[in-house]
């Protein structure tokens, strides 16, 4: 018989150490007989699916019975729910009544489907958020939101509030998306898992293997954006700085990204993209993450240059492999990437190239950005610290007492 083992947190200790090791565990201990639930949109395409995918994993091997949901919904749901996010990073909406009732039909729908009572649920984005209307509520609720809520739009701020403030605790990924709200706010940086397929060691055969599967060429540097498509990554100015940069440097463009299932706008930014195609542009959209850890791991630099960005996790994944990054000056990449130290921060198209062309001719300081930034993801951005601010939380509530008393009942 097949024998599988997941990873847990001793795997960790090469990264973290010891001491931090038996802190986590001792705070694991304490809430090992809680059940938790978490609620999203998709299993797969970008960052929120990839944390909980690990942190899951991570709580259930430290006896925390931890599961997942997906909400369910038509095409049109997930466009309403696309538009939302849009307006919460700032974006235009015009949201009509026929909006609003498709979006709490859906999600009423799913709260049919769905016995949401264990002893704590969390609520990841606004997509599953009106859920909560549904049950009466035993436990703590948390929602987790996971995008730049610098600038919402007011008109749909507005109209999610009475939502949110049914929870018991929010947690943003910045003190700069802190709103006023009846809700205590905590804030939690997202994290990478150093075990995953995309961020594993990946010998230079098996980078080779990858990059020539896709026929990517590897006689010039690489320049890689790797991300959903979506407009808010801003993949058409990439593509305009890297045209700029090429006029000094030579060098090969690799766009890759994929369209997530609650994302219908994904294909159409990939189509709307298809003409820029080139000997040396390259326009991928696949689900593969050897390819994406090959990239990260290859490339001469690796760009994210978004608009507004909640937190980029594959800022964090490319800084963690000693990549030379650009980010976007925007959102929660203001706290991975310090302007100079671990990589660069761009404002506009013009900024981008010019950092294009500066690291692909110095080999040096691509080396010093990469070795800063694979020490601060080393700091500050691995899955245990996430899960141990998990773990405080859970602690925090009066459920964890009740558990306590439940248990030595039972005893």
């Amino acid at each position: 018989m097949q024998h599988y083992r997941i990873k847990h947190i001793g795997d960790y200790k090469r990264f973290i150490g010891e001491e931090t090791v038996q802190r986590i565990r001792e705070k694991a201990k304490k809430v090992q007989n809680l059940h938790i639930v978490n609620v999203n949109s998709t299993y797969y395409g970008g960052g929120v699916s990839q944390l909980l995918s690990s942190l899951t994993l991570l709580m259930n091997s430290l006896g925390i019975r931890t599961g997942w949901r997906v909400i369910h919904g038509p095409p049109d749901f997930f466009s309403v729910t696309k538009k939302i996010h849009n307006a919460l990073q700032g974006g235009h909406i015009n949201l009509t009544g026929r909006k609003k009732r498709l979006y709490e039909i859906v999600v009423y729908e799913n709260a049919i489907r769905n016995h949401l009572d264990q002893d704590l649920v969390i609520i990841h984005d606004p997509q599953p958020l009106p859920i909560i209307n549904h049950y009466r509520k035993k436990s703590p609720w948390v929602w987790r939101c996971h995008i730049d809520l610098s600038a919402p739009n007011p008109e749909v701020w507005d109209y999610l509030v009475p939502f949110i403030e049914k929870y018991d605790a929010v947690i943003l990924s910045s003190r700069d998306y802190a709103q006023k709200i009846k809700t205590p706010q905590l804030f939690f940086l997202p994290a990478i898992d150093p075990f995953t397929i995309t961020n594993r060691e990946l010998p230079p055969r098996e980078i080779d293997e990858r990059l020539k599967h896709y026929h990517i060429p590897t006689d010039f540097p690489i320049v890689t954006q790797i991300s959903r498509f979506d407009r808010w990554k801003d993949p058409e100015g990439v593509i305009k700085a890297f045209k700029l940069a090429r006029k000094e440097v030579d060098c090969t463009l690799v766009l890759l990204g994929n369209v997530a299932t609650d994302d219908p706008e994904g294909e159409e930014v990939y189509r709307s993209l298809s003409a820029s195609r080139e000997e040396r542009i390259i326009i991928l959209t696949v689900q593969d993450g050897a390819l994406v850890n090959a990239l990260q791991r290859r490339a001469t630099v690796v760009l994210q240059k978004s608009i507004h960005e909640g937190f980029g996790l594959t800022v964090t994944e490319a800084m963690w492999k000693g990549a030379a990054v650009i980010g976007g000056n925007a959102g929660g990449i203001r706290h991975q990437i310090e302007d100079g130290v671990n990589g660069f921060l761009v404002s506009s198209i013009d900024e981008a190239a010019n950092r294009i062309v500066q690291l692909v001719k110095d080999r040096d300081l691509r080396g010093h950005l990469g070795q800063k930034a694979r020490e601060t993801v080393r700091q500050r951005f691995l899955l245990p610290r996430l899960l141990e601010q998990y773990l405080d939380l859970f602690n925090s509530f009066e459920i964890t007492f009740r558990l306590a008393q439940k248990v030595n009942d039972n005893d």
